[in-house]
């Protein structure tokens, strides 16, 4: 809440947003020469980074310094920016798209995005807000909404991802209503990347 406004505020986020895209590039192919078969990884896009004109070529160049053939990366972008300048992202994330990356839009159903738009936009994936899942068990309004996002999401043949999801009753609840995929502490709480993969890669790897 204090480290990131800061790194906006000063204009650093822009490096460490180009930081974090490269690093987690450079995790993936690694991860990948190891046999691990990892999963894609997620990087969060800060509003100021989407503004630049040169975004497409910090996300362009960072894919071939890291050597990585097939980028397994997914760039996380919320409803309320895409929807400040719809025509140029649509623009930009075309161009993210034609690299291999995949676009979400994080914190849906906070913003209020066309569905017209909506319809048009290249995106991969909707992320439903926390703020629906820590409250679905007991609010019917909030249950609604998020069944409501992942029969739209599936219409438009996106894949729906529940975001904070801390409970058994949030995860069964969701598989009930055929949620792709979930993300929270019900699972881990932020790791470093060495740890990422004695807790979980090394063991499916060794499965697969």
């Amino acid at each position: 809440m204090q480290f990131i406004p800061l790194l906006e505020e000063t204009g650093m986020i822009l490096e460490a947003g180009r930081w974090a895209i490269l690093e987690a590039l450079k995790d993936y192919e690694e991860w990948s020469r190891q046999g691990l078969k990892p999963p894609r990884i997620a990087v969060n896009v800060s509003p100021i980074q989407l503004r630049q004109k040169g975004f497409v070529d910090v996300v362009r160049d960072a894919i071939s310094a890291s050597g990585t053939g097939s980028p397994g990366l997914d760039l996380e972008i919320t409803e309320s920016l895409i929807m400040e300048d719809i025509v140029g992202n649509i623009e930009k994330l075309r161009a993210i798209r034609d690299l291999g990356v995949n676009i979400a839009i994080d914190d849906f159903g906070t913003g209020y995005s066309s569905l017209g738009y909506l319809a048009k936009l290249p995106v991969n994936a909707l992320k439903i807000d926390r703020s629906f899942i820590i409250t679905m068990a007991k609010d019917p309004d909030s249950m609604n909404i998020v069944s409501t996002i992942i029969s739209l999401a599936h219409t438009l043949n996106l894949k729906v991802v529940a975001e904070g999801v801390d409970s058994e009753e949030q995860s069964r609840l969701l598989s009930a209503l055929k949620c792709d995929e979930i993300q929270g502490y019900l699972f881990s709480r932020p790791l470093p990347a060495a740890q990422v993969k004695a807790k979980f890669l090394a063991a499916a790897g060794a499965t697969t």
